[in-house]
């Protein structure tokens, strides 16, 4: 790997990915294609990193990356891997912008591989959540299942694996599906305090009112959770071994808790105490909207209730065999949320970290 293009920067996962990039020895260089309005804050991350690291304004939602004549034709002659995070995750994400961003974007960024002579791969993050409402036990290699959707941001991610895959004899590919991203499994690290973090603010909540901590949520359905590192350490190996090249891998856990325990497991590490009573699921996704159910789930926005309550598993056979041999397995949730809890504790009241919305 000798130059990447990156885009999702200065996003927490871009961010990361760059830094493991530019850590590893080889003298990769690194250019980041971030979108004009966070230029600036991309150039004084970028700063640290001297002259290997390039911050370079465009758009993936525009054709030819909205670069000019000069830049495609300098990129697409020297990048050789291409790893591609940009995408709107917000689970409430309107259609239009989710359709600009996830779908068109993929094709644009599939226009540019599919021009850089010399690519060598491909790496499209993509989710474990296109398998969207599907039950059971899903496997790394399927896609299309006759699945409906919970929200635009699935449909969306869905539509663009589908176009990654139409391309992969011409663009060289591996497609990585992580579950829902958290922070650092030795840190503890993250940029934002939202998905299971919504758990920990109710904790957190109760035990401030010297109340114990209530379940909501189905209690039997799998919540997959993966913390940010194991993913951008995927993402680093996929991009040079050749095993990996076609693939599609799940970053998942592969023996996840119940959404029930990891609700207790979290609250045993803030609070020192299990859960006691339970508001049911049908409950919390139908009336989430009321000040009340607001003010006893701290905030924690109705669409992602759904991820409580959905009963599916994703397989990891690939992810397993492939990515054993680079010192890599799938995380256990009970092994890291020691670190998750303490950097929450540490800065559970930091506006920075608190998503708007809540």
């Amino acid at each position: 790997m000798e130059h990447a293009l990156v885009t999702g920067f200065p996003g927490f996962i871009g961010r990361r990915l760059v830094r493991s990039l530019l850590s590893a020895s080889g003298g990769t260089r690194v250019t980041a294609l971030v979108e004009a309005r966070m230029e600036g804050i991309a150039r004084e991350l970028a700063a640290e990193h001297g002259d290997r690291l390039e911050v370079l304004p465009g758009d993936v939602g525009e054709r030819r990356l909205a670069l000019s004549e000069v830049e495609w034709e300098r990129l697409t002659g020297s990048v050789d891997t291409v790893f591609h995070l940009a995408a709107i995750y917000d689970l409430a994400v309107p259609l239009e912008l989710a359709q600009r961003v996830n779908v068109e974007g993929t094709g644009n960024v599939l226009d540019f591989c599919a021009a850089a002579s010399g690519l060598r791969r491909h790496v499209y993050v993509s989710t474990a959540y296109v398998a969207g409402l599907r039950h059971g036990v899903v496997y790394e290699h399927e896609l299309v299942m006759g699945q409906d959707f919970k929200n635009h941001y699935e449909s969306t991610k869905f539509q663009a694996e589908a176009w990654v895959r139409e391309r992969r004899q011409e663009v060289p590919t591996t497609i990585l599906r992580p579950a829902i991203v958290v922070g650092d499994s030795a840190s503890g690290e993250t940029e934002k305090f939202d998905g299971p973090y919504y758990i920990l603010r109710s904790i957190a909540q109760a035990e401030r009112a010297g109340r114990a901590p209530v379940q909501f949520g189905r209690a039997d359905a799998p919540f997959n959770v993966v913390p940010v590192d194991y993913v951008v350490a995927a993402m680093v190996a996929a991009a040079t071994d050749e095993a990996m090249a076609g693939q599609t891998l799940h970053l998942v856990d592969s023996d996840p808790l119940t959404a029930h325990d990891l609700v207790d497991a979290l609250s045993r590490e803030y609070a020192g105490r299990e859960t006691r009573g339970r508001v049911p699921p049908w409950i919390v996704a139908n009336v989430l909207r009321l000040a009340q159910v607001r003010k006893l789930l701290s905030g924690t926005p109705r669409e992602s209730i759904a991820y409580l309550n959905h009963p599916v598993r994703f397989d990891t056979r690939r992810a397993i065999e492939l990515l054993a041999p680079h010192g890599l397995r799938p995380p256990q949730f009970t092994d890291y949320v020691e670190p998750m809890v303490r950097f929450f504790r540490e800065h559970e009241h930091d506006p920075a970290l608190v998503p708007k919305r809540a």
